[in-house]
């Protein structure tokens, strides 16, 4: 089942002072995000939230998605991180943003944007932003596009901290995998992006995969179809054996306990980078999944 969730709406619980954040800025949504990115390295250093911190974390998302901005900023604070209204100067729309405060350690823990107009249906995840190049460009397209959407940042380069600690889409130590399950857990889908580099045992432009479960609601194997009438070469994991299917994704192993919508979708540079030849098809195909997924509940077992 599918939770109505609007990015800090109040619902009947909650006045509308509670429901709403303090701190607001207007800014450019894209380059703050971009910004942001900019600074990973893979030489930077990392340290994963603990358990209790993530706990806090987990109770300070559940509060925003209730539409109880003062609860999640009584509980981020401790943690460096805070909460902002954001209205974009090229749109107009309003986001709100869960981002670190300060200079500590939060700040690569990555960050959080929901539609603030809108009932949250759908979220775009960036577990690899800068060393899967300009994935994180195209997670912001999709949240400026599509109406109803979240996007789910990493907060750090993949090779950032020791002992593949910032590899956050294969730990589940990580402030980035603890938002997705909140996400999950009120039955929000959504579309993991990744990149990787054609070769000749990868000689696909796209790789869709729904993680560990082996099967495709109507909704993904739509986009899948539309890419391919769209002249990019796509290998479906549920209809064939693909490179990196992604079946070890932590993301993708909890939506399955979660009963949530997940989809796994690598795309070669010239389908996701900015100036990329198939980029406008891949994109549109992606819109097309996010819009059936705001449209109605998708159909996950």
């Amino acid at each position: 089942m599918l939770l109505a969730l609007v990015g800090c709406q109040a619902d009947t619980a909650t006045t509308q002072e509670d429901s709403v954040p303090r701190a607001r800025e207007l800014v450019d949504l894209r380059s703050r995000i971009l910004g942001y990115t900019a600074t990973f390295r893979a030489d930077s250093p990392y340290t994963p939230p603990g358990k209790s911190q993530r706990a806090r974390l987990a109770k300070a998302v559940g509060s925003l998605l209730s539409g109880d901005a003062q609860e999640a900023e009584r509980q981020l604070a401790p943690l460096g991180l805070g909460f902002t209204r954001l209205t974009d100067t090229d749109s107009g729309r309003r986001y709100d943003e869960i981002a670190a405060t300060g200079t500590g350690e939060s700040t690569r823990w990555g960050r959080l944007y929901l539609n603030a107009d809108s009932t949250v249906r759908w979220n775009a995840q960036v577990p690899h932003p800068v060393s899967d190049r300009e994935t994180e460009a195209l997670g912001i397209r999709l949240l400026e596009q599509n109406p109803g959407g979240a996007l789910v940042l990493a907060g750090a380069h993949r090779r950032a901290g020791e002992d593949d600690a910032a590899d956050v889409a294969h730990r589940e130590d990580s402030a980035f995998h603890t938002v997705v399950v909140e996400l999950q857990k009120r039955g929000v889908p959504g579309v993991q992006l990744h990149g990787f580099t054609r070769s000749s045992d990868r000689p696909y432009d796209a790789v869709v995969s729904t993680g560990t479960v082996e099967t495709a609601p109507a909704e993904v194997a739509a986009m899948a179809d539309r890419m391919d009438d769209d002249g990019l070469r796509v290998c479906r994991a549920w209809a064939a054996r693909c490179p990196l299917e992604g079946t070890t994704n932590v993301q993708g192993r909890s939506a399955q306990r979660e009963h949530a919508g997940f989809v796994h979708v690598e795309l070669a540079r010239h389908a996701r980078a900015d100036d990329g030849r198939d980029t406008e098809e891949a994109a549109d195909a992606l819109a097309g999944l996010v819009t059936a997924w705001r449209s109605s509940s998708p159909s996950w077992g």
